[in-house]
Parts: C-alpha cells; sequence; structure tokens
C-alpha cells in the first residue's frame, strides 16, 4: 500500500458562515477513496464556536481552580472551559474534563492558539459527526467525488509525551478495525487488537497539517477503508478509563 498525504493549499482565513465543503472541493483535485481530514478549529470558525473572553464572567470555582493551574490561566477562560464539561476530572495542575460529546481531554478542548484574536477562544463543534458529514456531502455535490471526511483536533495522551492529532468526528470510513478473533501470522486468534485507524489517519494528516503551517486541510489518498463509523466509537468506556 501506497499512501499520499496531499496539502490543500490556498484557503483563506475561515470566518463564521463559511462554507468548508466548497473551500475545499474548489482547492482539491480528489480522488474517490480520499480522506480529507480538516482541523477542528477551522471547523468550530465556520460553524461560529468562538467565545471573547471579554463577554465571560468568571464564577468562584473558575477563580478558585485557575491559580493551581501550571499555566495560571485567564479565571474567564477556566469558566468557557466548566460550561463545555459535563464534569471536572482533574484540576491541580491541570485541567482535565469529559466535554458534552464524551471527549476525557485537557481544558475541554478549548483553544486559545490560531483564532486571529487575542480574547477569543474556539470551542469544540457541538456534534463533530455530524460537521464531518456534512462537509462529505458538500463535496460530493460540488465534485461528485465520494470521499471520507475526518474533523480532527491535537490531544495529549495519558502514557506519551506530546501532542498529536486525533479524530473527533467523521463520515466515510470506519473510526477502528477490530482483528479480535481473526488469526495472527501463526495461526492464533488474537485477543486484544482492536485498531484505532481513524486516529492513525488523522495523526499522519498532522505531519502536514503542523501548528503553524497554516494547512488546516490536508488529503490522505491510498487508504483501502470501507465502512462508516463515528468519533463516539474511539471513546474508551468509562470503566476502562484511568481518568474517570
Amino acid at each position: 500500500m501506497k499512501v499520499q498525504l496531499l496539502p490543500v493549499e490556498g484557503l483563506p482565513e475561515v470566518r463564521p458562515g463559511d462554507d468548508l465543503g466548497h473551500l475545499i472541493a474548489s482547492r482539491a483535485s480528489l480522488q474517490a477513496g480520499d480522506v480529507v481530514v480538516v482541523a477542528q478549529k477551522v471547523v468550530s470558525k465556520a460553524e461560529g464556536r468562538m467565545v471573547d473572553l471579554d463577554s465571560v464572567r468568571a464564577s468562584d470555582e473558575a477563580v478558585r481552580i485557575a491559580p493551581g493551574l501550571v499555566a495560571q490561566p485567564d479565571p474567564r477562560f477556566v469558566q468557557v472551559v466548566l460550561d463545555e464539561s459535563a464534569r471536572v476530572l482533574r484540576s491541580e495542575r491541570v485541567l482535565i474534563t469529559e466535554t458534552r460529546h464524551g471527549f476525557v481531554c485537557a481544558n475541554a478542548g478549548v483553544d486559545h492558539s490560531n483564532t486571529g484574536e487575542a480574547n477569543v477562544v474556539t470551542l469544540l463543534p457541538l456534534d463533530p459527526d455530524a460537521s464531518a458529514a456534512g462537509m462529505r456531502e458538500r463535496i460530493r455535490g460540488i465534485a461528485g467525488i465520494d470521499v471520507g471526511v475526518i474533523v480532527s483536533d491535537t490531544f495529549g495522551r495519558p502514557w506519551r509525551l506530546g501532542i498529536q492529532n486525533v479524530a473527533l468526528g467523521l463520515a466515510g470510513l470506519p473510526a477502528v478495525l477490530d482483528l479480535r478473533g481473526t488469526p495472527d501470522d501463526n495461526g492464533r486468534p488474537m485477543q486484544a487488537t482492536v485498531l484505532a485507524v481513524a486516529d492513525d489517519v488523522a495523526a499522519s494528516a498532522g505531519l502536514v497539517m503542523g501548528k503553524t503551517a497554516r494547512t488546516p486541510a490536508v488529503i490522505v489518498r491510498g487508504l483501502a477503508l470501507t465502512g462508516d463509523g463515528s468519533g463516539h466509537d474511539l471513546i474508551r468506556p468509562a470503566a476502562e478509563d484511568l481518568f474517570r
């Protein structure tokens, strides 16, 4: 298998209300079976998932938590995180929460970087799977080509250093490949092998996206993935989660 990573070049600064599917389809040379990985940041901008901290009033809880965090963030930032969280899992040194989607991550995915304004933060899309499905349908309508779409974001990892692109939402490809019960090369049935293929694809696209390369969409070509999964397929059950 030969896999190619192709940046979608020439995308403008994305603003609320922009048609991301059209922006991508009009600038990309797509082929059937491609997977388009789109950074959460531009999806959130297009969907208006942005908050000006000047409009936020910090609660007593946010004021209490902020000084105990390593970054000592603005309490108003902490308040936005609390508003986006179903529950707080850790608030000492780092703020780890469970989002309303079920993701366990730092700061509920609320982010200051690359927002274009000093006091503006972005929030995760309300429904990343629906965001991916909408872009997929829009691209198919414009280009006449069936592609997969992943909405990705960078998450930290409990057992390893560094952040890595993961799939928040997806359409047109599976999230996982469950190989349990199938034989390995020696004929023994595998007991625990579940491949997070959507995260693998998102991580590979992250090599091209970077954090400052201004490449928020990447085509991953050469995969042979069939099926239709969901970002929720990648969420570890609470009984197996170290934080819950």
